[in-house]
């Protein structure tokens, strides 16, 4: 009724306030809608409701610029801003993306998916308007789980100097996607404690002006509060107290859970496609529950994400002091790793792949540099998960296998990488990143055993002729299936599992020259700077075949994961395919 009228912001000016009351119950009937089917963030958005509405009757973007911190509380902002039907019409429900994206419309400034940095490019947006003598209002939307990544200090800080107009609102849910950890949280109860009144102000101290909104899913009061600060003329943090899941009681009363959700019938809110089998998280963290039995030194480590290992609240509770939740500062997760390591404690540290790239700086400086052995557990390295182009975890290998000092292994199964980990927390030569694998965990029957300090020493599974296919980690089935699927071109294949990414084996490599005139590399990640490379260098003056098979260096967005595999020539027919060619060519 009010939102099917709702084409820009615009629209909402005219309505009353009831009006707009109903329009926010509008527009959770359409998250529910879309969210349901599609599944996306839950939890950010329903609690964000008023807040956005409240944003586009006060200013009038996107002459004014509003940006969103990480962006996925940003599906009402979309509503609003001409993109509604993605969300009442289930045929476009796959026309705009998870986050703040420009190519979609003028009301988004950035494509953001990474958290914290938010002030820091509102900012830059501030400073250029200064600069070429604007007047628009410049509002950052920062939530207080985002609060705890070190940008959002870097930010805060720069803008108590600006001393033009520059508005913070300031979200605080007390949750990032689990509960927030971290000393300043108190000081925020506190100032909630005391309707903004504590003298234990965290943004006073850093300078800027404050105001205080009790209720932020009060849409006359935020309404009211916003109006204030508009066309304020120096830095302002408004800071509003919200329900995560707001309006939506499975959100509500569980925000751990439903921060993200997968489809679910809107009906009995089950999950569509429930799954109870263990995956890789579940059986990491019950692994290290059970030698912190025997081993108090043993701590795990994360960054916001405790899931990402399986560390559940109920096994955050069984871990007690000897699991360590960061908040989203991955900066401060590897130097910690370093500091613990340093003193003899073994820190195992879990990251999801797009976010390992937010800490090169102390991975080389204050891990490396010192070699303190450390683990890494890099979750969901492959273009198979997520697809978002913020949210890419195809990069990983060239950065962390070209750092000095560190072991980057690549296992290829669950037991594999079950004796990659226990060798890894007892190994004092190095630090040790593993890139667990991706799919369903299962058993290969094989025993492995956990030692691995023989570096770079590849392993033959299947030893051939002509042609020999070094696979990385996941890229293992794959290869044997191209080797089975190459007999019947009448080649029967070598292929090597490399285990470490991070270096080669000049042994195994030059043996294969006495009888193999190709060699075919392969990995899930992209292919500049990555493993293929070094085995390209290690032949190039050499008269080896070498073919690189991995991913393009671009940003994609919200592919099809299969496709992706199958363009970059990853499937196993294409891969049998090439090696076939390459070899006729010799």
């Amino acid at each position: 009724m009010y939102l099917e009228n709702i084409n820009s912001p615009a629209d909402l000016k005219g309505l009353s306030l009831p009006q707009l009351k109903g329009l926010c119950a509008e527009a959770r009937e359409a998250l529910v809608a879309r969210l349901s089917a599609r599944g996306g963030h839950c939890g950010p958005n329903f609690g964000m409701v008023e807040a956005t509405v409240a944003l586009h009757y006060v200013f009038n973007s996107p002459a004014d610029r509003i940006v969103f911190d990480v962006s996925h509380q940003s599906y009402v902002h979309k509503m609003l801003t001409g993109r509604r039907h993605a969300f009442t019409e289930p045929a476009a429900f796959d026309a705009v993306s998870g986050y703040s994206e420009p190519a979609e419309s003028e009301h988004d400034n950035f494509v953001i998916g990474h958290t914290s940095t938010v002030v820091s490019l509102a900012c830059g947006l501030a400073k250029g308007r200064d600069l070429l003598g604007g007047s628009e209002n410049v509002i950052a939307v920062l939530g207080d789980g985002s609060l705890s990544g070190g940008e959002a200090f870097e930010g805060l800080n720069n803008a108590a100097e600006l001393g033009t107009n520059f508005i913070v609102l300031f979200n605080d849910n007390q949750m990032s996607i689990a509960e927030n950890y971290g000393g300043m949280y108190a000081g925020l109860a506190e100032l909630r404690r005391t309707g903004g009144q504590s003298p234990c102000n965290l943004f006073r101290a850093l300078g800027l002006d404050y105001r205080y909104v009790a209720d932020g899913n009060d849409l006359g009061a935020l309404i009211s509060a916003l109006t204030e600060v508009r066309g304020i003329d120096h830095p302002v943090v408004v800071h509003i107290n919200t329900v995560k899941g707001k309006g939506f009681a499975p959100a509500e009363a569980d925000k751990e859970t439903y921060h993200y959700c997968a489809p679910f019938d809107p009906v009995t809110l089950r999950p569509l496609a429930a799954d109870d089998a263990p995956d890789y998280a579940d059986l990491t963290a019950d692994y290290l529950l059970a030698r912190m039995k025997d081993d108090p030194s043993l701590v795990a480590i994360t960054s916001g994400t405790p899931t990402v290992f399986g560390f559940t609240a109920d096994r955050r509770a069984q871990a007690g002091p000897q699991f360590v939740d960061v908040g989203i500062a991955e900066e401060h997760a590897v130097a910690l790793a370093s500091g613990i390591a340093t003193r003899g404690g073994h820190p195992v540290w879990g990251v999801y792949s797009t976010f390992v790239q937010r800490t090169y700086d102390q991975l080389s400086q204050d891990l490396c540099i010192n070699d303190s052995p450390a683990t890494i557990l890099v979750f969901w390295a492959s273009a198979l998960t997520m697809n978002d182009v913020t949210h890419l975890c195809l990069f990983d290998i060239p950065l962390l296998s070209n750092i000095p000092n560190l072991v980057y292994l690549a296992p290829t199964c669950l037991d594999e990488y079950m004796a990659m980990l226990q060798w890894s927390i007892g190994y004092t030569g190095h630090p040790v990143a593993i890139r667990v694998p991706v799919g369903v965990p299962e058993h290969t029957g094989r025993t492995y055993v956990p030692c691995f300090d023989a570096l770079d020493t590849f392993e033959t599974v299947r030893r051939g002729s002509r042609a020999a296919i070094v696979a990385v980690g996941s890229m293992m089935p794959a290869a044997m299936r191209a080797a089975e699927l190459l007999a019947d071109y009448g080649i029967d294949a070598t292929v090597i599992n490399p285990r470490f990414v991070s270096g080669v084996d000049a042994q195994t490599l030059d043996a294969l020259r006495a009888d193999h005139t190709v060699v075919m590399t392969l990995e899930d990640g992209v292919l500049d700077g990555g493993f293929g490379e070094k085995i390209a260098r290690f032949y190039a003056e050499t008269d080896m075949r070498v073919v690189l098979r991995g991913h393009r260096k671009e940003f994609v967005d919200r592919y099809d994961r299969r496709s992706l595999m199958q363009a970059n020539r990853l499937t196993p027919e294409l891969i049998a395919a090439d090696v076939a060619r390459a070899l006729a060519a010799r």
